[in-house]
């Protein structure tokens, strides 16, 4: 048993390392943010299919769920469009930093979707942090617009991840993450047919942008997904939470090593993201040892 949590323990990490990854992966594809999330939800729609195919898993769900999850995906895609053009217009490094700040939303966000009261403690921290996020944006004023794109970002992953909160219990999740990607294409697809951006050269990209978009459908979506599923089921909510927080610094890590000179970030800023990390994690040990006292 004791085997089995410690490699559950590491896959989830190699998955938050992943997750990590996906937005250096943002930054060395060279196409608009609005196509690779459209490419990516396609792509990695396609292996989703095949997983629940492969599964035997039914793809039938309630009408009511089926509009829930249509809104849904139109949250996840404008998530990940701002995600990626946060990553363009500035960096890696700022765009992930701004990520930190979920935790935070949440905890404002949570007691209206499942009803319980605004935590003192919750507050405390969020403006912890957000003294570490002005300290970034006071030295880091030319990546201004890529901070706000950032914050729109994780604002909408934040209500999109609560939305599925409530759905996962009814229907698997393979099955609700396919039907989103499926909505996503298809509000883009809207989008893209109004702009008349169809065209031969949508669909003509290099050798390199079509690896890496390969790479990221199916590596950082398809499977990072369907895996980090496998390991919640193993581990408490605690180990996953405070594993998922180092996403951010797995990040600019790989972002500081493979991308090089414009990673390369001031010293304040460095302060600024480990003050943001540190409450993240403080945040969620506080609130591990307050439910074990109230068992």
């Amino acid at each position: 048993m004791r085997n089995d949590n410690l490699k559950s323990y590491l896959n989830l990490h190699l998955i938050v390392f992943i997750w990590g990854f996906t937005a250096v992966l943002g930054a060395l594809i060279t196409i608009d943010a609005e196509n690779l999330v459209w490419f990516r939800m396609l792509l990695a729609g396609i292996f989703l299919a095949g997983f629940i195919v492969y599964k035997k898993q039914s793809f039938v769900i309630s009408a009511t769920s089926f509009a829930k999850l249509i809104f849904v995906g139109l949250l996840i895609a404008m998530h990940w469009i701002f995600f990626f053009r946060a990553i363009h217009v500035s960096n890696v490094s700022i765009t992930l930093s701004i990520f930190s700040l979920g935790a935070f939303f949440a905890s404002l966000l949570e007691p209206l979707f499942y009803g319980r009261k605004i935590l003192f403690y919750e507050v405390f921290f969020g403006l912890i942090i957000i003294a570490g996020l002005a300290l970034i944006m006071q030295v880091e004023v030319k990546y201004l617009e890529g901070m706000y794109y950032a914050l729109a970002s994780i604002i909408l992953g934040v209500l999109f991840t609560l939305m599925n909160g409530k759905l996962i219990s009814d229907h698997e999740p393979s099955v609700i993450t396919f039907y989103e990607f499926g909505a996503g294409v298809f509000f883009i697809s809207v989008y893209f047919l109004i702009q008349g951006k169809f065209d031969a050269d949508f669909f003509t990209m290099s050798l390199n942008n079509w690896i890496l978009l390969l790479v990221l459908a199916s590596v950082c979506t398809a499977y990072a997904f369907t895996a980090s599923v496998k390991v919640m089921q193993k581990l408490s909510p605690y180990t996953v939470m405070l594993t998922t927080n180092l996403e951010p610094v797995y990040g600019i890590i790989l972002a500081y090593f493979i991308l090089g000179g414009k990673e390369k970030m001031s010293t304040e800023f460095y302060i600024g993201a480990l003050i943001i990390v540190i409450t993240v994690i403080l945040n969620g040990v506080f609130k591990h040892y307050k439910n074990k006292k109230e068992v």
